[in-house]
């Protein structure tokens, strides 16, 4: 290598970052892993669920309790909402026995069971952004043992020597940091995604139950 010039390739890093990398190249692929496969979740079930009760309440409104229940049972395997939705209008069909309180005791399991789904992986993704960070900081506690061992064993110390250590000691704290940032961003916008999605079930969810009431009462 020539003075002046310091170029390393990814696999360069690797190697001078010790036996720590290990643990870190597992944490990143987990979390590209985890991130991916939650990003492809969630777009595939389609998460609006506004629309889908525009549709339900209009259709209730005509008394078509059975149209309402076959457009959504052509739902339930894309949009979650529509699972949710799907459990109030069926004890809205003739002959089902009506409580508004069973509605939402019926509508909350359901919903729980959705929300549970869409929070998979994602105590993982909280767990890998704590374990990174530290995982990169004890290989740097370990390179500058190293460093600190090397200049000991040296009989003339200089800049150098030290330099050298420290920088490749702090290359698992540099990729331990990255892989915490990116899994934590991850959480916290599946996070943000599920509690909107949360917040719009429970709106109209108490919507559907208000008109369902309504329309019994009369």
């Amino acid at each position: 290598m020539e003075a002046g010039t310091v170029s390393f390739t990814l696999m360069d890093l690797f190697k001078m970052g010790g036996i720590f990398m290990w643990p870190l190249l597992f944490f990143s692929i987990a979390t590209i892993f985890i991130s991916v496969e939650r990003a492809i979740y969630f777009l595939y079930h389609k998460l609006r669920i506004d629309d889908i009760t525009n549709v339900v309440s209009q259709k209730l409104a005509d008394n078509d309790i059975a149209g309402a229940d076959e457009y959504l049972s052509a739902l339930v395997k894309k949009r979650m909402g529509a699972r949710i939705l799907l459990t109030l209008v069926k004890r809205a069909s003739p002959g089902a026995a009506f409580s508004e309180h069973r509605l939402e005791r019926a509508a909350e399991a359901e919903a729980a069971s959705c929300i549970n789904s869409l929070e998979n992986g994602l105590n993982f993704l909280t767990a890998l952004g704590s374990l990174s960070p530290l995982t990169g900081f004890l290989g740097t506690v370990s390179g500058m043992i190293g460093a600190f061992k090397s200049i000991a064993e040296a009989t003339e110390v200089n800049a150098q020597i030290v330099a050298n250590g420290i920088y490749e000691a702090l290359i698992t704290t540099v990729f331990g940091l990255i892989i915490a940032i990116i899994a934590m961003i991850s959480h916290s916008i599946f996070t943000h995604i599920t509690d909107k999605f949360t917040q719009d079930v429970e709106k109209n969810c108490s919507l559907l139950i208000s008109e369902i009431a309504e329309k019994n009462e009369n």
